[in-house]
């Protein structure tokens, strides 16, 4: 991170500064740090059963062979992911019940940083109108962020979809049950929809004690109020952490929304360990306009390393 040098010029800046953003958002100087836009698409109901599927999804097979999402829908300059996200909320496919004024996509743009202590992740996107109904009428905007260490591979090829399954509340073998996320290491047994019986206590709390499971973040915001930091586990569902390690800083200004998460590099269990020279795998989520559920905007799987290496972000 860059250093900044004081003088009595720059104190009330700097003052400033630190009333509208108190640590850690104010430790990094977000003017150096490089950042990549990330369209962030509308998935309706296209749970981890359907990308398997060779009859109902044609990159079923070469997924199946090796390639990953990312791979084939969102290289450099040929991102298919608005395109998609736009046929999807118009419901061409996918989305059943299709909602009028629903965005198919947004932009947003990310980077990371880090210290000696600490990874920091700031977005920056627009600020979207309420579409249909109020469905999270206490919570305006809801930013995620799913993180993992190679425990979850799928996670690594496809990022929130090795989460989103077919009988999940509001997808087609959920209906209005109360499901939540899930990884697969989770179930007995997976088919087409989803799995239905979940392993022993005793299976899950080893899996989860080797490591077998997702980390998230997440900030609850509202305009002109204090963000609200969240953060869990997901295994045999999603379950949040009593006291979150991870901090959530948040505003709204000129139409656009400036988050930044962050938390320890060494959190102590149950969180991963973020360690230089080792490869992460990310996972956003942006739920606008009071949305729930399954009613948001995600991006494809996105690679991390903390110091220097090859990644869609490396944290410096």
């Amino acid at each position: 991170m860059k250093s900044v040098r004081f003088s009595p010029s720059f104190a009330g800046v700097a003052l400033a500064a630190a009333a509208l953003w108190a640590a850690p958002a104010g430790a990094v100087d977000w003017a150096g740090v490089a950042g990549k836009d990330v369209t962030m698409f509308y998935p309706g109901q296209a749970p981890f059963e359907w990308v398997l599927t060779g009859t109902e999804h044609s990159g079923a097979p070469v997924f199946k062979d090796g390639k990953n999402c990312h791979e084939c829908h969102d290289l450099p300059g040929k991102s298919e992911a608005a395109t998609m996200g736009k046929k999807i909320a118009a419901g061409e496919k996918l989305e059943p019940t299709p909602i009028a004024g629903k965005a198919g996509s947004i932009t947003a743009n990310i980077k990371v940083a880090k210290d000696a202590d600490k990874l920091y992740v700031r977005l920056e996107f627009p600020d979207t109108p309420v579409a249909g109904a109020k469905m999270d009428p206490d919570n305006a905007v809801k930013v995620t962020m799913m993180l993992d260490n190679g425990k979850v591979p799928e996670f690594a090829r496809m990022g929130c979809w090795a989460t989103c399954h077919d009988n999940l509340a509001t997808m087609p073998s959920g209906g209005t049950g109360d499901t939540s996320k899930y990884i697969k290491q989770s179930r007995v047994k997976m088919t087409r929809q989803g799995g239905a019986d979940v392993k022993p206590a005793d299976e899950l709390e080893k899996l989860r004690a080797d490591g077998v499971f997702l980390e998230y973040w997440q900030a609850k915001l509202n305009p002109g109020k204090p963000a609200v930091a969240v953060d869990g586990f997901i295994l045999d569902k999603r379950a949040a952490n009593a006291s979150p390690a991870v901090t959530a800083e948040g505003k709204l200004e000129g139409g656009k929304w400036v988050v930044v998460l962050s938390r320890k590099l060494a959190a102590g269990a149950p969180y991963k360990e973020l360690a230089a020279g080792k490869p992460y795998s990310l996972g956003f989520a942006i739920h606008g306009g009071n949305s729930a559920r399954r009613f948001h905007w995600v991006s494809f799987e996105q690679s991390l390393m903390l110091g220097a290496g090859e990644a869609d972000f490396v944290a410096k």
